[in-house]
């Protein structure tokens, strides 16, 4: 069940929706990522901020799970659109399924969706742009960052593969969808400064 904070304007021809995956426990961290702090902003909220920086996205629509109760309220003055994942602790294919979900309610129209995660504190909107930009200009169905030569989050990926989203179980995420593609269907955009993520006290040493 999605609820909204400040709800979004209605529909207007958007092609393109973000899903911001935030519903992880942290269990290796040792506390919820996207309640950390960096350069006085809690990593949800810069991810947040990131994607409503960029008007090809819409809606945003956050994903929430472990720690929701601590997250949400700061949630409550954006443009969002909140979605409770209550089997969160099953993985990440949960999540996506339950961004699909939320996308699907708000607009059938909806012809693709950008999903991110929280815990990359060198997002960009440049970034999710840049995405975007290859997106249109090849009409390649699934665009992801790459790092090291290596596709990774975040990914914006074509309504055709929704259905293949939400048949992924477990901590399956998009990257077993891209890894299947054929060279003709994915575009990258080679971002190195997205290859930290935040997983463990020792990421979080290294900023």
């Amino acid at each position: 069940m999605s609820e909204s904070t400040a709800r979004p304007a209605p529909f207007e021809a958007t092609a393109c929706a973000c899903v911001i995956l935030a519903a992880g426990g942290s269990r290796r961290l040792g506390q919820p990522k996207q309640l950390v702090t960096i350069d006085g902003r809690a990593l949800i909220i810069h991810t947040v901020e990131t994607a409503l920086a960029v008007p090809d996205l819409w809606p945003v629509v956050v994903v929430l799970g472990g720690a929701a109760d601590r997250v949400r309220p700061l949630l409550a003055k954006y443009p969002v659109l909140v979605t409770d994942n209550p089997a969160w602790e099953e993985g990440v294919a949960s999540s996506l399924r339950a961004g699909l979900t939320t996308v699907n309610e708000f607009s059938r129209q909806i012809g693709s969706v950008l999903f991110t995660l929280c815990d990359q504190p060198a997002l960009s909107s440049p970034a999710l742009q840049a995405l975007w930009a290859v997106r249109r200009q090849t009409g390649k169905s699934v665009v992801a960052a790459s790092y090291g030569g290596h596709p990774g989050a975040p990914a914006l990926i074509d309504r055709k593969h929704f259905g293949a989203l939400a048949h992924l179980t477990g901590d399956e995420g998009a990257r077993r969808l891209i890894k299947s593609l054929p060279p003709d269907q994915l575009g990258l955009v080679e971002r190195p400064e997205l290859a930290l993520d935040i997983d463990t006290p020792e990421d979080l040493a290294r900023l």
